[in-house]
């Protein structure tokens, strides 16, 4: 049997994770399927659902909070070595920031994650593009994409990215591009990218969610939660109800994660 990988979890320090998972609930108007991100509650979330490993991350809004929430993530997985893999926080406006990259590498983690959204810049920022050419070729970067009511991660900025950082190793947040799946796929179907499954399911379907994977590519799709939003067991339960065969669920669930990680 392989181990299941969830590519996209997020977590908080214990005292401030129901204020940060509040924040989130604001911000896409949705209940929380888990009203505190704390680590405690993810690892009961995934147990229940027989996860095995967890790619854990935080957003820093400012760039004041990246290291802190880089030494936080850091911690988390030195505690939870057998469970956890750490991708760091990074903000475009962070003074020094491939010091930064080689500081949260060397102490084990293994990528970045940014959300343009929540972040509020461009995905295809020039301030970004340093540090997108300074990590092609080594750690892959999990990017939030999509939304209907900002502009900040639209699809077409990722396509931009993929076509000027050709060697960056990119994983596509909600199929490319939450609330606008359908548009992310004129932008993104064609390039050299990954995508994940987080935050989809509900608002796609079966049949459509169905579609979307065997469209992209089973090598292509990384199985992702977004916990604490949605989860774990009734995320991965509707992934298995899509009837894929056993080895194209294990490319999802394992071994695209897997490689993408160099596990």
């Amino acid at each position: 049997m392989y181990e299941i990988i969830d590519f996209h979890s997020h977590i908080y320090p214990d005292k401030i994770a129901q204020k940060a998972t509040e924040g989130v609930s604001k911000f896409y108007c949705i209940k929380m399927a888990k009203p505190i991100g704390s680590v405690d509650v993810l690892l009961d979330s995934g147990n229940n659902a027989g996860i095995g490993k967890f790619v854990v991350h935080s957003v820093a809004t400012t760039a004041r909070q990246v290291q802190s929430i880089n030494n936080f993530i850091i911690d988390q997985c030195n505690k939870h070595s057998d469970r956890f893999l750490g991708f760091m926080a990074m903000h475009p406006d962070l003074d020094k920031p491939l010091d930064e990259v080689d500081r949260a590498v060397k102490l084990g983690l293994k990528g970045i994650k940014i959300h343009p959204d929540v972040q509020t810049f461009n995905l295809d920022d020039e301030r970004m593009f340093p540090i997108y050419d300074y990590i092609q070729g080594k750690i892959p970067v999990l990017i939030h994409c999509g939304d209907y009511r900002y502009d900040y991660s639209h699809p077409r900025r990722l396509a931009k990215i993929l076509k000027l950082f050709p060697k960056l190793t990119v994983i596509g947040a909600h199929f490319g591009g939450w609330s606008l799946y359908d548009l992310a796929m004129e932008f993104l179907l064609n390039e050299n990218c990954f995508i994940d499954t987080s935050s989809s399911f509900t608002y796609l379907g079966k049949v459509r969610s169905r579609e979307i994977i065997k469209s992209y590519g089973f090598d292509r799709v990384v199985f992702g939660v977004d916990f604490p939003m949605w989860d774990h067991k009734s995320e991965l339960d509707f992934f298995l109800s899509l009837g894929f065969s056993e080895e194209q669920n294990k490319k999802i669930l394992h071994d695209n994660a897997a490689a993408l990680l160099n596990l």
